[in-house]
């Protein structure tokens, strides 16, 4: 058993659930405390159980909830050294949560194995993620304002991506509420990923292995699921289980790898 549940996503917080016969962990959470609360209770799991929490970077849409989890049930936080450090400098307190890692580096941690890697956005030391189990392997490609060949190497082996689809360039350009210096931090490779620069690395990857792809962190102002999905279909992708995750609704469980 392997599987993916996102409990949101999108501009205003991130946050899945992953799932082995072994363990129960997080990526990001980014949700209040409150909500990720709420939201594995709606799926039958209860917060005291989780193993731990994975960050991908220290922005509040990817760590609003991570004080109180970790005081509130012990639960462990695994992430890169400066993340840690720049968590600890906006005045996060929980320090002995923390399990740190080298970015790159290969761990396990019960039946789970974790590859790390850099991706490219504002942050200290952003993160992307494989999880591989026995059933098949899962990464996560969010934030990033391009995909280096690093990290499409990394995601060639995976089931299921979770990849950001975070905004439509015309409906961007054409906002009238972000200033322009904002548009071009979210335009630049080191900001976030467009629909169209989100379906050329799905088409980059595509092949017998990927069979999913979730679709994550789109602007509530600036993209659509409509808009991301479309994206995908041009690219002729039309043989992939496509799924576009919402901000305030818990999406299926998926299940990972071929023993479904």
């Amino acid at each position: 058993m392997f599987s993916l549940t996102v409990l949101g996503s999108g501009s205003a917080g991130n946050c899945s659930l992953l799932v082995t016969d072994s363990c129960r962990f997080l990526v990001d959470a980014g949700l209040s405390a409150r909500q990720i609360c709420r939201r594995l209770q709606s799926v039958g799991v209860q917060p005291e159980s989780l193993d731990g929490i994975f960050i991908t970077h220290e922005h509040g849409d990817h760590v609003a909830g991570l004080e109180v989890l970790a005081r509130r049930f012990e639960v462990p936080l695994y992430c890169n050294r400066e993340t840690a450090e720049a968590m600890v400098y906006g005045g996060y307190t929980a320090q002995k949560a923390f399990r740190k890692f080298e970015t790159g580096s290969v761990f396990t941690v019960k039946d789970l194995e974790i590859q790390s890697f850099y991706v490219p956005h504002d942050a200290v030391d952003p993160v992307g993620f494989v999880f591989a189990s026995d059933e098949g392997a899962m990464g996560f490609l969010t934030d990033l304002g391009h995909a280096p060949k690093h990290a499409l190497e990394r995601i060639r082996q995976v089931h299921t991506l979770v990849i950001e689809t975070n905004h439509d360039e015309r409906m961007l350009q054409d906002d009238l509420r972000r200033p322009w210096s904002v548009k071009q931090r979210i335009l630049s490779r080191h900001g976030h990923l467009s629909n169209e620069e989100a379906a050329k690395v799905v088409a980059n990857i595509a092949g017998d292995r990927l069979k999913r792809v979730v679709l994550g962190h789109l602007s509530r102002d600036c993209n659509s699921a409509e808009l991301a999905h479309a994206a995908i279909a041009r690219m002729g992708l039309s043989t992939l289980d496509l799924f576009c995750a919402a901000q305030h609704e818990v999406s299926p469980t998926f299940a990972v790898g071929e023993r479904q």
